[in-house]
């Protein structure tokens, strides 16, 4: 599923919407832990954290993920939302707890 496919879906609120939108989707992966998500993070991941902060944002770039799912309604702080904006990382957000929300979007990538 690209991207683009997976933003226009139902279910995840549009935080931002950033640029590569036909890359293809691999798998979802969770994590809060930023290092382990350094060294384990597939490129074109659908990457499930409640971490809103700048530096979720550079290691998302820096692992070159599809995107990030913000659980429990995590917001981004505006440093973090301005970062997104710049290097056009999309970022979406939904209530549903961590297991629940990657749960959704792998049924997502995999239909």
């Amino acid at each position: 599923m690209t991207l683009e496919n997976f933003v226009n879906a139902v279910g995840f609120e549009v935080i931002n919407k950033g640029g590569g939108l036909e890359r293809e989707l691999s798998k979802v992966f969770c994590c809060d832990l930023l290092s382990l998500v350094m060294s384990k993070n597939p490129e074109n991941s659908v990457w499930v954290t409640v971490m809103g902060n700048v530096n979720t944002i550079a290691v998302s770039v820096l692992t070159d993920g599809g995107c990030i799912i913000l659980a429990e309604n995590a917001n981004l702080d505006g440093n973090a939302m301005t970062k997104a904006a710049e290097q056009e990382v999309t970022v979406l957000r939904t209530p549903l707890p961590v297991f629940e929300a990657a749960l959704a979007a792998h049924k997502l990538i995999e239909n």
